[in-house]
């Protein structure tokens, strides 16, 4: 690694510890260089603006989802099993790293232009990760068919599977926000914070939102 890559490497290490103990509207260029112990005017040679900054971090943050969305899936090939696996880490996610979580998904703040020549713009690249949900949609509803068509069931007229995940995305994204802010927690009638330690409670709600979207899961 070349002492440049390293020192760019180090000012998104400084911006992501930044992002993960005070959220993102901390992370400025003057900031992460104070931080990462150099001048203020070094981050200027390798992102030059603040939303590219803030686009290198984010980019960190995907790239920590994806593997841990990787090991979700691993001991699972059914399509259902592999999304309850990826919603649970999605939640899980946003409650462990709310600032990450919170700047991922801001492509209003975000940069589309490319961080370097082998990387593809940041909002291209988080694309991927909601290909990979409306793939495992179309697998369950590929089931679903087949268990109708062998009772008997009429099949019912429904969205195509991208808006599907689109819509199962927004409720988890909610799930994950409300729970955060202790929301859900009131609305159930617990403590609104550091309840439920197993996670039975959140889980529930997880199965809850796929039996909305997919349906139940049938035997």
């Amino acid at each position: 690694m070349t002492d440049g890559s390293s020192l760019r490497e180090r000012l998104i290490d400084a911006g992501v510890d930044l992002v993960l103990s005070e959220g993102s509207a901390s992370v400025g260029l003057r900031e992460t260089a104070r931080r990462a112990g150099v001048s203020h005017g070094a981050p200027r040679r390798y992102f030059p603006t603040h939303h590219a900054l803030l686009s290198a971090v984010a980019r960190r943050g995907f790239q920590d989802l994806g593997a841990r969305f990787e090991a979700a899936v691993a001991g699972t090939s059914a399509p259902r099993g592999q999304l309850e696996a990826l919603a649970r880490v999605y939640v899980g996610y946003a409650l462990e790293r709310r600032g990450m979580f919170e700047l991922m998904f801001r492509h209003d703040l975000l940069d589309s232009t490319p961080q370097a020549s082998d990387q593809p713009r940041l909002r291209e690249s988080t694309l991927p990760l909601f290909g990979h949900i409306t793939e495992l949609v179309a697998r369950c509803r590929a089931e679903q068919e087949d268990a109708a068509r062998r009772t008997d069931r009429p099949d019912e007229a429904v969205p195509p599977p991208a808006v599907v995940a689109a819509a199962l995305w927004a409720n988890l994204h909610g799930v994950a926000q409300l729970w955060a802010w202790g929301s859900l927690q009131l609305a159930l009638g617990e403590q609104p914070l550091g309840s439920d330690p197993d996670h039975g409670q959140r889980d529930r709600i997880i199965a809850a939102v796929l039996d909305a979207h997919l349906g139940p899961v049938t035997p």
